[in-house]
């Protein structure tokens, strides 16, 4: 059978008007990381602004950037742990740029120059949206510049349409400027962030995301389930079929692979013919059924030019409220993956002095 070009990066089920796939939420994640202190800077700027302008605008701003900053800080703690993340940012963004428009509505409308921080916002949504998620989030922002200018004072704005064509052109041309130079960073990134051959993430990715995992981890103190899988007899397959078939069955492996993993559940290629399974939120427990899952999944896969495959997979997690430490988690669960080797592959084997009850033996 000729290698599939065709197979989506994930499963299609998982695809929203906001995120092409697990890949963007990735980004979208990884993205939310670097912007989230940018952001807190930003509403200390804005806080510093109001305050300065409290003599002529009143402290009324305030009551709206509170909740703004609130909105956003509900969505970091729980976007990890969500089936699509990219909503609740999505809802967060939208709710900032409300409070943003209430805030003006109350101190005058359109004649008021906060009208024009309704653009804020629009800077980053190219950083953690597709173009869908742009063009709603620039429709929003519009239509709530309309709102705000109409609703308070709709004679002002007839008697000056520079009051609201000037923030809208500012709206429109911050999203114009700032979706191609974005576009371009990522394109940029995810060359070197993911396995050309597979289409899964790499190490590279991996360093980042387990960085942000044992941040959150900490405050949270959620579990972090770690599967670490290996290909069974893969030498037997490019010493008896050549390269180019171990090249299609390891692309083919991903893509059942990914198929059984949620929307936040992240799969990367370590090198070869071995794979990991990063699972936020996800005990011992949780961790072993997905692992049986994977390992059933890829055993009744359609076979790539004759060759049916197995996996063998050792799982570990961390403690729930103990932090996650990547490093020592990844070192039980290889360790266990080296026992399932030994205990005749195919199989899934748990870290030692963990426990998920009954391990069901390979089918």
């Amino acid at each position: 059978m000729a290698a599939d070009t065709t197979i989506p990066r994930d499963g299609s089920a998982r695809r929203t008007w906001l995120c092409r796939d697990g890949f963007d939420r990735e980004r979208l994640l990884d993205m939310e990381g670097r912007v989230a202190p940018a952001r807190r800077r930003t509403f200390a700027i804005l806080f510093v602004a109001i305050v300065a302008l409290a003599p002529w605008l009143g402290w009324w701003p305030l009551v709206f950037l509170l909740p703004s900053a609130f909105f956003f800080g509900a969505a970091d703690r729980f976007m990890p742990r969500v089936e699509r993340p990219e909503l609740l940012m999505f809802a967060a963004w939208v709710g900032s740029e409300l409070m943003v428009a209430g805030a003006v509505a109350l101190q005058g409308g359109a004649r008021i120059a906060a009208t024009s921080w309704l653009a804020i916002p629009v800077i980053t949504l190219s950083t953690r949206f597709s173009i869908s998620g742009v063009l709603a989030g620039v429709a929003v922002a519009c239509t709530l510049v309309l709102a705000v200018g109409f609703g308070v004072d709709s004679s002002a704005v007839l008697a000056g349409p520079e009051l609201v064509i000037a923030p809208l052109a500012l709206i429109l041309c911050v999203a114009v400027l700032s979706t191609p130079l974005m576009r371009s960073d990522i394109e940029h990134r995810s060359d070197s962030v993911i396995d050309p051959l597979t289409g899964m993430l790499n190490r590279k990715a991996l360093d980042v995301r387990v960085h942000e995992l044992g941040m959150q981890s900490e405050v949270t103190g959620d579990p972090v389930g770690v599967i670490v899988a290996d290909l069974d007899h893969f030498k037997v397959v490019n010493d008896t079929h050549g390269h180019l078939t171990g090249d299609v069955v390891l692309r083919e492996v991903a893509y059942l692979l990914r198929k059984q993993l949620r929307a936040f559940d992240l799969a990367y290629r370590l090198g070869g013919e071995e794979f990991l399974v990063l699972l936020p939120g996800s005990d011992a427990a949780k961790t072993v059924e997905l692992a049986n899952r994977l390992r059933a999944g890829v055993a009744a896969g359609r076979p790539a030019e004759g060759v049916q495959v197995t996996i063998s997979l050792g799982v570990a997690a961390s403690r729930e409220g103990e932090g996650f430490e990547y490093a020592a988690v990844f070192a039980e669960a290889d360790a266990a993956l080296y026992r399932a080797k030994r205990g005749g592959r195919n199989r899934v084997e748990l870290a030692a002095g963990q426990s998920a009850g009954r391990l069901p033996a390979a089918a």
